[in-house]
This record gives C-alpha cells, structure tokens and sequence, in this order.
C-alpha cells in the first residue's frame, strides 16, 4: 500500500496551489502552473512505478473527491490482484474499437462498399467505357445476389450464385464480374470491413469450381481488315466527313489505339519534329510512348488546326460535351455508317502487324515497339528504346504509304526495306 499522505479536503482540492498532493490509496491531486486540476493514479507493478490519468478535479465534467477514491480503490485491489490498470485500459480501448469497427462492418454492405471504392478509383480508369461498365455489371449480376448483404458476410455461395448463372453464357463477362468482386472484397478487408480469405479469388479456389473461361469460349480476337484491303478502305474513310473519320485516318496511320488517338491533345504534339508523345498514364503499359508521324498523319493533324483552341491541354478531337473528347463510340458508329460493322477500331492495329509481318522486312520487334507492346525484360527494353525510334520512322513511312495505295490483289509478297 502507498505511503499515506496528509489527506485532501473537497476545499484543497478547489484551492490548493500548483504541485502534487498525496491522498491515499495512490490518489493524487495534480495542479499545474498553467491551470487544471487532475486525478492521478500511482502505482507499482513489477518494481516499476506508473501513473495513470482519472479524470479532470474542475470545470464541467470534474470528479468529486469521493468519485476520485472510490475509482483509486478499485484501480488498487486491481493492482494487488497482480493487473495493471493501464493495461487494462489498453485492452478495453482496444476491445471497443472491435466492437465499433465490426458495428461499422455490419452496417457496410457489399453495394456500400462497391460505391466507396469506384468512387475513390474512377479518376484513375482511363476510358468512358470501363468507368461505365464496372457499376453496371455489378448492379446487374452481383447486387441482386447479395448487394445488400454486409460485406463482412459475403462467402462463395454468395459469389457463385452471380457467377454460375452467366459463366457459359456470358464468359467475358462473369470472367470480369469476378474479378471486380474480388477486388472489392479486398478493399473492404484492407478497410478493416471484413477478415478472412477472398470468396472470389480465381486459384486454389473458384478455379476449382468453375471450367476457365478459354475453355467455354474460345478467346474473339478484334475484327482486323486484311492488309491487302487498306489503301481502298482508307480512300473511302478520306470521302467521309466529321471529326470521327479524322481520328480514325490517324489511328490506321499511327497504329495507335482508339483511347490514345481520341483523348491526344495539343500540348503532346510536336508538328515540327513530327513526333506524338503519349503520357505513361494513357498508355496501356503504363509508361510514355513516342509515336513517330508520317507526312500523311502530319496532314490529318494540320486539317485539324482550324479547330484548335489556346486553352492547355486542348483535345485534338474535342466531343460535343465541353471538356470531353470525342466519343470513344465515335469511330464505331463511323464503321457503322460505313457498311463495315463487322470490323473493329483496334483492328487495324492488327491489319498494320500483319502487313508488316508479311509484306516487310522489318524485324518483328521494330513493329512490336510500334505497337507500343511491352518486349523482353526491363534491360532489354531500356536498350531498345534508345535505337528504335528511327526505324519505327521509317516503318510509318512505309505503312503510311502503303494504305495510299489502291486495294492489292496479287497474292505476291515483296519485302518493302529492311530496318537497319
């Protein structure tokens, strides 16, 4: 038992000076200098003094006196009984932040959830397209099943039943249905939402359960036009008007993809060196590609310029929403207009790799690069961006030229160049 002290009055308590007074029991009266008055247990547990904070001696929410010694005399038999009162304070803060987190969990619902990390993640999604499509499949296969289920309840009976019903029917689909969910899932688990293994992860588990996905449909490649068709496919895309047909020219010519030609803005445009640089951030690989422009991309571009405004970052094909590029439908809807619904937009970068393929001598990782597809390790591909450029130059010429030709029809191959 601590020493005993002179003992305190409920008056010394409201007067005494700045210092430390002694009560009994290890109760302390604290006053300091600056103003306060505070309750303090002294104790000692394994030979090592320690002190713990009761509560404000003043103001609105002050403890009596008689609350402070009814408080030290319990926190005392505690300490005889071989505890430590700060650590029991530890655990029992400890065990409410629990019992919050998991009332949290329980009102945060699998669709709750799926808002909260769309939401933080959009502005990240590179296209239209996939911003749109991540909400509405899960609120046409997942929500129904289980979206307003908590999210620290959802097992793999919940997952299967939104993906068994659509897997052979609709593979491509379920195929990204389950990822998002089990993206979601995680993001609840690192949120403190929900513990335990994902129910949606693909191996060692829902691959046991369900055939994978090239197995039930075989994997549909984008629609190329044949190589030999491009010169009189590019003339009739010339006879169309619109900003839709101009993009398109520029994609054939650039073999980009659709999302970089349409979201291409000024700023990353050097007309007098001929030279796109497209940012890492909208590159599928995730870092900045130097597209090399030929004379006939170079006059796409220049037709354009009329439409050009000062402001930074000004879209090359802006759309009709202020602020927006052109629809990423725009050049489908072209292909459409133009009898060739059977073709796709990307397809052509497909046509540019055959062509070179068969009709080149340029070796395949020149066209690789100009795909702007990732080859070899980091080493290897470091080396090659430095020596690359002026022959993916050349092979634009080549390709550029080509699609002005008029349709082949001679099943002969002429290799153009080589690239060296």
């Amino acid at each position: 038992m601590p020493r005993k002290a002179t003992g305190l009055t409920a008056a010394k308590v409201k007067t005494a000076d700045p210092g430390r007074y002694g009560d009994s029991g290890g109760l302390y009266l604290l006053v300091r200098p600056e103003g306060g008055r505070f309750w303090l247990f002294r104790y000692t547990v394994a030979g090592k003094m320690r002190e713990m904070g009761l509560g404000a001696a003043s103001g609105r929410d002050a403890i009596m006196l008689t609350d402070a010694r009814t408080a030290a005399r319990k926190l005392w038999e505690a300490v005889r009984s071989g505890r430590d009162p700060l650590e029991d304070r530890k655990a029992e803060a400890e065990a409410k932040k629990a019992a919050a987190l998991a009332a949290q969990a329980r009102a945060m619902t699998f669709q709750d959830v799926a808002i909260a990390y769309i939401a933080a993640n959009e502005a990240a999604w590179r296209n239209d397209k996939h911003r749109a499509q991540w909400p509405a499949t899960l609120k046409a296969y997942a929500y129904p099943h289980f979206g307003g289920l908590p999210v620290a309840d959802v097992d793999t009976g919940h997952v299967m039943a939104a993906l068994e019903p659509i897997w052979r029917s609709k593979a491509e689909t379920a195929s990204r249905l389950r990822g998002r969910i089990e993206t979601i899932l995680d993001y609840a688990k690192a949120r403190g939402w929900r513990s335990g293994e994902n129910p949606a992860r693909w191996r060692g588990h829902v691959a046991n359960m369900l055939p994978a996905k090239a197995k039930i449909q075989p994997v549909e490649h984008h629609a190329a036009l044949p190589w030999r068709e491009i010169g009189a496919f590019v003339a009739a895309v010339r006879t169309q008007p619109g900003l839709a047909a101009q993009a398109l020219l520029l994609t054939i010519l650039t073999a980009s993809r659709s999302s970089e030609v349409l979201c291409a803005k000024w700023d990353e445009i050097d007309m007098k060196e001929g030279v796109w640089t497209v940012p890492g951030a909208r590159m599928k690989a995730g870092r900045e590609h130097r597209v090399p422009l030929s004379d006939p991309a170079l006059a796409v571009l220049r037709g354009l310029l009329p439409l050009r405004n000062d402001e930074a970052g000004a879209w090359v094909f802006p759309g009709a929403r202020k602020g927006r590029p052109l629809s990423n439908m725009a050049m489908e809807m072209l292909l459409r207009r133009m009898g060739r619904a059977d073709l796709t937009v990307n397809g052509f970068r497909s046509t540019f790799r055959d062509w070179t393929a068969e009709t080149t001598a340029y070796p395949g990782d020149v066209a690789e690069a100009a795909l702007a597809h990732v080859v070899g390790d980091k080493v290897e591909a470091a080396y090659r961006r430095r020596d690359l450029f002026e022959k993916r130059g050349r092979l634009m010429d080549d390709w550029a030229a080509f699609c002005d030709r008029p349709a082949q029809t001679d099943a002969t191959v002429t290799p153009i160049r080589q690239a060296g």
